[in-house]
């Protein structure tokens, strides 16, 4: 069987990374005979330049007919004063929309050769391995009415609206509780139900559907203190499952637990773990075509896309143990490097995983 994947470079560095990508997908296809065909469309800035439109019709199209999708990174102040409705960002949006790819996965995972380099000490980090889970396809991001306008006394305002139905929250946390019972069977929910009518919603449909998973342990907790003690003691957490913006947040938090964000994967799914993956750091514009970004998000990404779409489980972990191997052997990107060490470059970086691979 021959998997279709398509390639959505996206902005910034994002043609770097999923260049980059690109040639692990090759290296497995040659060295352990994966069959594959690749497409590749323009979603982001590079979309409004070539089409005037962030999230082109044929891209979308392309998306419905893949078996997954790789996106490097859209996005950049070059974009800035575009109208808001086509912005990079917006298409990205829409794109996760379209296709329903409500279920978010964040793992963060500390390598064990990058203990040094995480924000925290090695004791409180050092086998650190959680998964944050967001729900990407409601919430504050698309909820009605939204806008900027002006009063009658000539004062600006803005607004948004945080909207969830309870089908919304459940299939999210439903897919939570099934993960947690692949991995320790602890499940953490992240609200601010003392202050939010919606999220005081989202605790009551979390309790309920926990009914029927009386194997798991749940645990609630306040997004804000969520956010202490993800930097107090990361490692008391496996599994934590929350809202849009709260996940949105919390997982840039724990990108720097694992030493960069440069490190992060996640996949973007919908009921049938049909995907979007992408790394969850931006477009760097400042570092894009200089060489300098990190592969391995993007590359992790591609592990996920294995695992959860394409039913590959084992390609998927000849990556990650290809990845840890040149870690390993003290191959670093700028992001990853403490004072004392020498860096490379995102081809170099690619080059001796893929070698690790063989």
């Amino acid at each position: 069987m021959t998997d279709k994947i398509l390639l959505l470079s996206g902005d910034g560095i994002g043609p770097e990374i999923v260049g980059a990508t690109e040639s692990v997908i090759h290296a497995l296809g040659h060295k352990y005979g994966y069959s594959y065909d690749l497409e590749h469309s323009l979603l982001g800035g590079c979309a409004i330049d070539a089409d005037g439109d962030s999230l082109p019709l044929k891209t979308l199209e392309l998306a419905k007919e893949a078996d997954a999708i790789l996106l490097g990174a859209v996005g950049g102040p070059r974009w800035d004063k575009v109208e808001r409705a086509i912005r990079p960002e917006r298409g990205l949006l829409r794109l996760r929309a379209e296709l329903d790819l409500y279920c978010n996965l964040r793992p963060a995972v500390l390598f064990p050769a990058l203990v040094n380099s995480s924000s925290l000490k090695s004791t409180i980090v050092s086998g650190l391995d959680l998964m944050i889970i967001r729900e990407l396809t409601s919430g504050i991001y698309f909820g009605q009415p939204r806008g900027v306008e002006i009063r009658e006394d000539g004062e600006r305002y803005g607004y948004n609206t945080l909207t969830y139905t309870e089908t919304e929250i459940e299939r999210i946390v439903r897919s939570a509780f099934e993960i947690a019972s692949k991995r320790s069977g602890r499940l953490c929910s992240v609200d601010k139900a003392n202050v939010l009518e919606v999220t005081e919603l989202w605790r009551d449909i979390v309790t309920e559907v926990s009914k029927d998973y009386p194997a798991i342990s749940l645990e609630h907790m306040y997004v804000d203190n969520a956010a202490m003690q993800l930097v107090r003691d990361p490692k008391q957490f496996d599994v934590l499952v929350t809202s849009n913006m709260f996940g949105d947040i919390l997982s840039d938090l724990a990108a720097m637990l694992t030493g960069s964000i440069g490190m992060l994967p996640s996949a973007s799914l919908d009921d049938a773990a049909k995907g979007l993956f992408e790394p969850v750091h931006g477009s760097a514009p400042d570092i894009a075509g200089q060489n300098l970004a990190n592969p391995i998000a993007t590359i992790l990404s591609l592990s996920m896309m294995l695992k959860y779409s394409l039913k590959e489980p084992d390609l998927a972990k000849k990556i990650e143990q290809a990845i840890s191997t040149v870690l390993d052997a003290g191959l670093r990107t700028a992001d990853i490097s403490l004072a004392d060490e020498s860096t490379v470059g995102t081809d170099e970086m690619t080059t001796a995983i893929i070698d690790a691979l063989k």
